[in-house]
Parts: C-alpha cells; structure tokens; sequence
C-alpha cells in the first residue's frame, strides 16, 4: 500500500471513526482527557498496523484495540496505586462495595446497549458527553425535536430495562 494510499484510507476511518470510540470509552472512564488518550493512542497502534488488519475488520480493531488499551491502563493504575499508599488492594474497599459498584454497572451497560443505535448515541451524547439537544441535532444532522424524541424514547425504553433487571 503507498504512502498516500494509506494516508487516504486512514484519515477516512479516523473521520468516520474517532467519535463513536471516543464516546465509547468515555462512557466506561467518565473522563475526557484519559479518553481522548486512548483514542490517539488507538489510532497510533492503528496506523502501524493498518496494512494487516483486514479490509472490513477496521472497527472491530479499534473498538477491541481501544478496550485493551484502557483495561491494561485500568491494571496498570491498580497496581500503581496499590504500592503508592502501602496498602494491599483489599483493605482499600470491602469486596462487597466492589461488587455492588461492579454489577450496577454491568447492568447500566446491558441496558444501554439494548437502546436502538439512535437512542443509545443521542443518550450518551447527552448524559454521558453532556451535549444540549441543539449541539446534537447539528452534529447529526437532525432536527432538535427529532433528537428529543430519541432521548424520550431511549430514557422510557431504559425505565422498563431497569424495571425487568
């Protein structure tokens, strides 16, 4: 692949890309400067190895490289921490608190990711990015009403999500 060639294909998935994997991991991290860390560093491991990912395979390499990336960095902080203040891991919290904290959020993410893909995306832009409506409805190119109503829909479609689980 030339140079140019491979420039071209890289900047169009990195447009096409870098904002669903940016909220992607913002929405696991809460925080915007680790997540925005991750993406760069996502499409820096991307970019050197572009030419053996698979045609086709490109999101499923970033999402699955950006995760590994904010895992080993989540491992890396643990045990970081761990030394710094002396402790062992276990006297920090009490197993229980991490559990509960755990399963909240697996079920915060099971139920967002049942949401349709529209309401899920309007829904994190919103609560998780903090996005008002009518940046939304510009950077989707969508009407303000439209996007309302994907966040009425979304936030009832997860009322009766919680209420099953």
């Amino acid at each position: 692949m030339s140079k140019s060639t491979k420039e071209q294909k890289f900047n169009v998935l990195y447009s096409e890309w870098v904002h669903p994997l940016f909220r992607f991991i913002y929405f696991k991290t809460k925080d915007q400067s680790l997540s925005e860390d991750i993406v760069q560093d996502t499409f820096v491991k991307f970019w050197d190895k572009m030419g053996t990912v698979g045609e086709g395979k490109e999101k499923s390499y970033l999402f699955a490289s950006a995760k590994n990336l904010l895992l080993n960095k989540i491992a890396h902080d643990k045990v970081v921490g761990v030394h710094a203040k002396g402790q062992t891991e276990s006297s920090v919290k009490s197993p229980h608190y991490d559990l509960e904290v755990t399963e909240f959020q697996q079920k915060l993410e099971k139920a967002i990711s049942k949401l349709p893909d529209n309401q899920r995306e309007v829904f994190l832009m919103n609560r998780i990015e903090g996005y008002k409506y009518r940046e939304i409805a510009e950077l989707l190119k969508i009407s303000q009403k439209a996007v309302e109503k994907r966040m009425s829909q979304a936030l009832s479609e997860l009322r009766k999500i919680h209420n099953k689980i």
